[in-house]
């Protein structure tokens, strides 16, 4: 999962990534017909150009959202005439990622998009990229110099925290006494710091609602299922349920039927497939996710083909791409979880 988060430019939804902000710097027609899936469609505007080859690293696919961050840039990709994408095997291991984007220096792509296993330890091949004149759109988990990339897009970790609280605030506002439990990520990850902070921050404008009991989990199934139990039996009562991330939600919804508790409503995160049908059903506890969009790949790669072809971006004055943008984490329920079920992974 994204390691963390730089709040400088607010894009909504994301539902089809940023197609409506880089229509002037994407371009081919859509496509096809009907309801596609997320990043398979280009944006309309202007022609095919300049061909750009497009060099991708990120890490292992070992969680549904980085799989769908694989796939989104893929579709994307595939969705352009002129864009020619040049996939690396994604790799955990810091000095294996190092290795390939050294690799893609090399064979001097057009534009490198990468999001590190490790930012720090990635930051020293950012930099080495760009001084060969290789622009670098640095994928959510930020390099520590950023001098190491020409433009970082990613998702809001602390807007996470803060929509989540929001969502459960709004519900309980009314109810004495109101009790809120939280099913976190990885204690050791920024991310995971940022997610509870925004949380905290949004329950103290709720004067009537108290965070009782803290669970960290590790994304996986797993961790989730074993982590909720331990809630579950520690605290007899509560009325809502913070999860972080939707992976573990898989296992936190098994020991919740397993204990049979169904009197308090839960509100996930990341934007899972399987979360979305569950809130589209509205059979269960499940009432909401809030988004940390793996579309951000798909618009990752419009950013590095509007940087080839030295353009920028439709719908800003400004005529260079930003140097930063970050997606905005919107709340999914059943009143709008048909807009976003083309963006849900699994």
């Amino acid at each position: 999962m994204p390691a963390t988060s730089r709040r400088h430019l607010l894009l909504g939804g994301a539902a089809v990534s940023a197609g409506a902000l880089l229509t002037a710097c994407t371009g081919n027609e859509p496509q096809g017909q009907g309801q596609a899936p997320a990043g398979s469609a280009a944006p309309a505007g202007d022609e095919p150009g300049t061909p750009v080859t497009i060099g991708f690293a990120g890490p292992q696919a070992d969680h549904g959202w980085l799989n769908a961050i694989n796939e989104n840039a893929k579709r994307r990709a595939a969705a352009y005439s002129d864009v020619t994408l040049e996939i690396t095997e994604g790799s955990n291991d810091t000095a294996a990622q190092i290795g390939q984007v050294q690799t893609l220096i090399n064979k001097k792509v057009d534009v490198l998009v990468v999001l590190p296993a490790d930012g720090k330890a990635l930051t020293q091949v950012g930099l080495q990229a760009m001084r060969a004149g290789i622009p670098v759109v640095n994928l959510d988990r930020i390099f520590a110099s950023p001098q190491a990339y020409r433009c970082w897009i990613g998702g809001d970790n602390y807007g996470m925290g803060l929509n989540a609280g929001r969502f459960i605030g709004e519900r309980l506002k009314d109810k004495p006494d109101a009790t809120v439990v939280e099913l976190a990520g990885m204690d050791s990850l920024e991310l995971t710091k940022q997610r509870t902070q925004g949380f905290d921050d949004a329950l103290r404008n709720y004067p009537n609602i108290r965070k009782v009991a803290r669970q960290a989990a590790d994304f996986t199934v797993e961790s989730g299922q074993a982590r909720m139990a331990q809630l579950l039996q520690a605290q007899q009562k509560f009325d809502a349920l913070w999860n972080h991330d939707d992976d573990q939600g898989v296992g936190a919804l098994r020991a919740i039927a397993q204990a049979g508790r169904k009197n308090f409503l839960m509100v996930g995160g990341a934007g899972a497939r399987s979360a979305m049908d569950a809130i589209k059903a509205d059979d269960g506890v499940l009432k909401a996710t809030v988004l940390y969009p793996p579309t951000m790949a798909a618009s990752a790669v419009d950013l590095a083909r509007a940087l080839g072809r030295k353009k920028g971006i439709g719908g800003l004055s400004e005529l260079e791409v930003p140097a930063s943008l970050t997606l905005y984490s919107a709340v999914v329920t059943k009143e709008n979880v048909d807009e976003y079920l083309p963006t849900g992974f699994h």
